[in-house]
Order: structure tokens, then C-alpha cells, then sequence
């Protein structure tokens, strides 16, 4: 059964750093692409990064780059998003997709290509 774990959210003062993690059960993540999203409160889910299934190919949303890095563990079957210099607009659920088709993740970075989902975790910046 394909699970998506996602941890490493909390909260952080801005200008603070996280790490979160999407670990992957009952397949194998290398073969997928794989997309960050997030909702704040009242907001749409929007994406945030996302990385091709052959881990070349990399999007980041405008409002993140510069600040978030989106990279790959295939060993640990485990996709990471670096997040640095927080915003309190940076505020919301986390959340880590999965999809095994060849998605040009410089324009498929959103919720609708993506079918199998984690849980979520809360990332919250406020001093």
C-alpha cells in the first residue's frame, strides 16, 4: 500500500530554518515525481516545489526561491524541502504528493496532478 509520511514541521521564529521529510512506503520514490504543497488557513492548496521523477527537473513557486530546496534520499526512499529565511506567510499545513507519470513539474506543479498523498504537517512562523 503506498503511504507518504511527512514530519520535521513546528514552529520557528522568521528567519528560522526547517527540514521536512516525506518518507515513502510500498513504493519506491525515485520513480515518482514528487510535489511540496501547502494550505494556510482559508487558502487554496498551492504548490510549492516540486521535483521530476528522474530527480533532474526541479520548480519552485516564486514566493519560495531562493529560501526552499526540494531534494531526493533514494536510499532512504525520502524526499526533502529545506525551508530557510521563514516568513510568517509561510504559515501552513505541509504536504508531500506523489504521482508515477513523467510530469513536466515546471508547469505540472499543482494539486491536480497528483494522486496519492501524505497527511500533512504544520509549519507555523510567528515570533
Amino acid at each position: 500500500q503506498l503511504q507518504l509520511v511527512e514530519s520535521g514541521g513546528g514552529l520557528v521564529q522568521p528567519g528560522g530554518s526547517l527540514r521536512l521529510s516525506c518518507a515513502a512506503s510500498g513504493f519506491t520514490l525515485d520513480y515518482y515525481a514528487i510535489g511540496w504543497f501547502r494550505q494556510a488557513p482559508g487558502k487554496e492548496r498551492e504548490g510549492v516545489s516540486c521535483i521530476a521523477s528522474s530527480g533532474g527537473s526541479t520548480n519552485y513557486a516564486d514566493s519560495v526561491k531562493g529560501r526552499f530546496t526540494i531534494s531526493r534520499d533514494n536510499a532512504k526512499n525520502t524526499v526533502y524541502l529545506q525551508m530557510n529565511s521563514l516568513k510568517p506567510e509561510d504559515t501552513a499545513v505541509y504536504y508531500c504528493a506523489a504521482d508515477p507519470r513523467l510530469l513536466v513539474v515546471q508547469t505540472m506543479c499543482a494539486p491536480f496532478f497528483f494522486g496519492s498523498w501524505g497527511q500533512g504537517t504544520q509549519v507555523t512562523v510567528s515570533s
